[in-house]
């Protein structure tokens, strides 16, 4: 289930990217997610665990993802026990920390109102321990610490 702290969190990773490029291991990339994920959110192939054809850049390292993808990685695959500000994400990793928090317990920290749509999803607001089924209902709680 996905876990939200709202506000500042101390304990959470700040700056999630570095983290990342100290920390990944080389097939946290061909994951199926992990292959998805870098698709959709930086609109780039992966071709091997060190090497990704982005239409931009041309060919990069794991290390040149964007920030949005570095921080779904470690939420998906980390195994530290770490909190991740989820605020390193654009709106368009959403549905991905939506679909993460389907497969594991994930606790995020998010220090703005992130859209996740107009459908329904279940998160608990660790702020009230209050269960969220919609942007309607994080809105309003969120409004209160962000």
């Amino acid at each position: 289930m996905l876990r939200i702290y709202l506000g500042n969190m101390d304990e959470a990773i700040y700056h999630p990217p570095t983290y990342f490029d100290n920390r990944y291991e080389d097939q946290w990339i061909t994951e199926p997610l992990s292959v998805a994920m870098i698709k959709d959110v930086d609109k780039s192939d992966v071709v091997s665990a060190r090497l990704i054809d982005s239409p931009v850049l041309g060919p990069i390292s794991p290390k040149e993802l964007s920030g949005g993808v570095k921080t779904l990685m470690l939420m998906a695959f980390d195994e530290t026990g770490q909190v991740f500000n989820a605020s390193a994400c654009g709106d368009n990793c959403a549905k991905w920390i939506l679909e993460i928090g389907k497969k594991k317990d994930l606790t995020i920290n998010l220090r703005h109102i992130m859209e996740f749509g107009a459908g329904e999803f279940e998160a608990v607001i660790l702020n009230t321990g209050q269960i969220i089924h919609d942007m309607g209902e994080f809105v309003d709680i969120a409004g209160e610490y962000v």
